[in-house]
């Protein structure tokens, strides 16, 4: 099934650069392009697409809160940050925006259409440069606070599920039955007050919580 593409970014010759490189691959299609924050709310409810990739610093409404607002009014189209800025704070104001993901502009085509199919299948992405900011922000502070209230298994089972591991793949690993799974990711759910395996992959990238 193709994967249908929003580009939203307010640099013209980059969503040019950028659809050259999405379009020579079979299984995405840029269906629509934006230049500005507004812009991407109108033509996304015009189009539906199932994936934005987002810039942050676009003019009139900024990427961020334009995020916050198709999250609301859309939530089954994905958004994907495609930025310049690391900073661990504005990372997580995108992602507690409503992003799936978020990739590096400095990161390679590659990158960027890892991350476009891994939000496609529902999964939280975050390529290597921006993974490494979020967890050295909070790495030496991941045994405090609410983190307590998992026990040894539980944050085993939470950084395998962050990995985008499967219930049979994290059961296997951990050498336990996959009903024990999901046992166990019922159980942080409902600790950590959250509902869904996405919520669950951002709170262990903010708490540092990683596989081996």
């Amino acid at each position: 099934m193709t994967i249908d593409v929003m580009l939203a970014d307010d640099h013209k010759i980059l969503r040019e650069a950028l659809r050259s490189v999405l379009e020579r691959e079979a299984d995405i299609s840029v269906v629509a392009e934006a230049s500005d924050g507004m812009e991407t709310l109108r033509i996304a409810k015009e189009t539906m697409p199932r994936i934005v990739v987002m810039d942050i610093g676009m003019p009139d409404m900024g990427g961020i809160e334009a995020t916050r607002r198709l999250h609301a009014e859309n939530p089954d189209i994905k958004v994907l940050a495609l930025s310049t800025f690391f900073d661990r704070r504005i990372v997580m104001q995108m992602l507690e925006a409503g992003a799936s993901g978020y990739v590096a502009k400095s990161a390679g085509g590659d990158e960027l259409l890892r991350g476009i199919r891994e939000v496609a299948a529902g999964k939280t992405y975050l390529s290597p440069e921006i993974a490494a900011v979020v967890i050295d922000g909070v790495r030496g502070r991941k045994g405090a606070g609410e983190n307590e209230q998992l026990g040894r298994r539980e944050h085993e089972v939470l950084a395998l599920l962050a990995d985008g591991k499967t219930s049979y793949e994290i059961g296997v690993r951990l050498h336990i039955a996959t009903s024990t799974v999901d046992v166990h990711r019922r159980n942080i759910m409902r600790k950590l007050n959250l509902h869904s395996v996405a919520e669950l992959t951002k709170y262990a990238v903010r708490k540092g919580i990683v596989t081996n």
